[in-house]
């Protein structure tokens, strides 16, 4: 199983979206997919209509048993989507405690990568939807995956979250055996506005080696996508986000690839 965390500290930028569309076209070519929504706001939940208020069940049980999925608990864990390719690890609003009682314990930055190993002969691919601020949720994104998508809106103050993200991953990587590979991906983007066209500009200059050459165009299909509670790629396969989002999967498997051979 390939493990890809999408991740931002600015909310907004378009991770909820980006982490749905991926999942769906990969869903698309057959492969079996878990997406797991840690944050505490469940927008990912709340996408394929479950509410993450209400539910019994969610990726904070994962926490409670300090990654260790007692038998059974998967069943009850993974609840269904609008594909049949695509499983949902929900969220709960009580991962927000997390963040306040996680000073006083120990091991819970890899909560997530020790749960998803017990799901590994399940599934091809596993996306991670992180909350928008550095704390045990981020981390434990970032240390379960094997690659890292930032999604940045294309306007000025995003480029300031970015800054804050790549500090973040920088001092992740001090932890980790192996630097986590990233990629930027410009999302919102519209040609008609000088921010947009500037950003795109300023974020091509900064991160050469590390920006998608592409961008996430602004389309309302994709906001009507969410709301049939659908991917893009089943509402609208046609539409100019989801011709985009093709092209973003397309790189990250080439790269994928070039990073497995290396």
């Amino acid at each position: 199983m390939r493990v890809w965390a999408v991740a931002n500290q600015k909310g907004g930028v378009g991770k909820t979206t980006t982490s749905i569309a991926l999942a769906g076209l990969l869903a698309e070519a057959g492969k079996r997919v878990v997406v797991v929504d840690l944050d505490p706001h469940g927008s990912m939940t709340s996408y394929f209509g479950h509410n993450p208020d209400t539910l019994e069940h969610s990726s904070f049980d994962l926490f409670l048993h300090k990654g260790t999925v007692p038998e059974g608990l998967p069943g009850q864990l993974l609840l269904p989507t609008s594909d049949q390719n695509i499983s949902l690890l929900p969220s709960s609003t009580a991962l927000a405690v997390l963040e306040r009682q996680s000073p006083g314990q120990s091991g819970l930055g890899l909560v997530i990568a020790k749960s998803l190993a017990q799901l590994w002969q399940d599934f091809d691919y596993a996306i991670i939807d992180s909350p928008p601020l550095l704390g045990v949720l981020m981390v434990n994104a970032l240390a379960a995956s094997q690659q890292l998508v930032i999604p940045v809106q294309t306007e000025y103050l995003a480029v300031k979250g970015l800054e804050r993200m790549v500090g973040t991953l920088a001092m992740v990587n001090r932890s980790r055996k192996q630097a986590l590979p990233y990629h930027i991906v410009p999302t919102l983007f519209d040609r008609r506005t000088q921010a947009s066209m500037g950003t795109l500009r300023v974020l091509r200059d900064a991160y050469p080696e590390n920006i998608w050459q592409g961008y996430i165009p602004i389309d309302t299909r994709l906001r009507d996508a969410s709301r049939a509670g659908l991917t893009p790629s089943q509402f609208d396969g046609k539409s100019r986000g989801v011709i985009a989002y093709r092209a973003l999967l397309k790189h990250l498997l080439t790269q994928n690839a070039v990073a497995q051979v290396a």
